[in-house]
């Protein structure tokens, strides 16, 4: 156990490290922190966001008129964890091309394949390296929801905080574990990119697709909806269901990588 501790974390901190020298990720962060900005200022702070919302609901009571109370708080986190997750369909695709489609392309691949160390040890680690480079890249807009939230009244309490922040990262890290499965197909980083969102989109929108089939087929389908699940975290619904589906996905994307990986070490063999 000790060895197999050691090799995650040799992996670990070797595939983090290169997250972190590598100039296309600070492309990435950089693109994923303007537009992360940029929506956090629209939802709050243009003409029709909740800001003015609340003025114009305070103006209608004023004047004695019926209206909508708006729970700020809860509507500004719902809809900004909700625009997080569906900018990051965009961004965890291109994380997870290159974890093992660049093993392949330098030939490195088949050192991995041949060596000592387990399969999905070495799955796991890039997985938890590319979730905790994800995790650095949503912490500052996290500082920026929590600066915002600061100034709610009533405040919002701690469970919905972290049970929609769990949500986006548990969609990230299933994404990232498919796309890592298909990373391992082929040699090259744009295809592995292409396929991972493919396959993600047909889990985003397949429960709208599953309303179009009968009875167990169409209900077994809603059942893997990536969209469904997620949108309950977002609203504070701590739902098990959600949680083994997306746990489901982990362990499938890191079980199909191992299998593809002992496949090419029969190959070789």
């Amino acid at each position: 156990m000790r060895t197999i501790l050691s090799n995650l974390l040799a992996i670990y901190q070797r595939e983090l490290r290169s997250y972190f020298a590598s100039p296309l990720s600070y492309i990435m962060t950089a693109v994923f922190w303007l537009l992360g900005g940029f929506f956090l200022a629209v939802i709050l702070l243009s003409p029709e966001g909740l800001i003015a919302q609340v003025a114009r609901e305070d103006q209608a009571q004023q004047l004695g008129l019926a209206s909508a109370p708006i729970d700020v708080a809860y509507e500004f986190l719902q809809y900004y964890v909700g625009l997080l997750g569906s900018l990051s369909m965009f961004i965890l695709p291109i994380l997870s091309m290159g974890l093992y489609a660049e093993e392949r392309k330098q030939g490195t691949l088949e050192l991995l394949a041949t060596s000592p160390v387990m399969n999905w040890v070495v799955a796991l680690g890039k997985l938890l390296a590319v979730v905790t480079f994800y995790g650095a890249m949503v912490l500052p807009l996290m500082l920026c929801e929590a600066i915002a939230l600061d100034a709610a009244s009533p405040p919002i309490g701690p469970t919905l905080l972290i049970v929609s922040h769990a949500g986006l990262m548990l969609l990230a890290a299933s994404v990232l574990s498919l796309g890592m499965f298909l990373s391992s197909l082929t040699s090259s980083t744009v295809l592995s990119a292409i396929m991972t969102f493919g396959l993600v989109l047909f889990l985003w929108i397949v429960e709208a697709l599953a309303r179009s089939l009968p009875g167990a087929i169409g209900t077994g389908l809603a059942h893997l909806s990536m969209l469904k699940h997620f949108t309950d975290f977002t609203q504070g619904i701590l739902d098990t269901s959600g949680i083994i589906l997306f746990f489901s996905y982990i362990g499938l994307g890191l079980f199909l990588t191992a299998q593809s990986i002992e496949t090419l070490r029969y190959q070789r063999n």
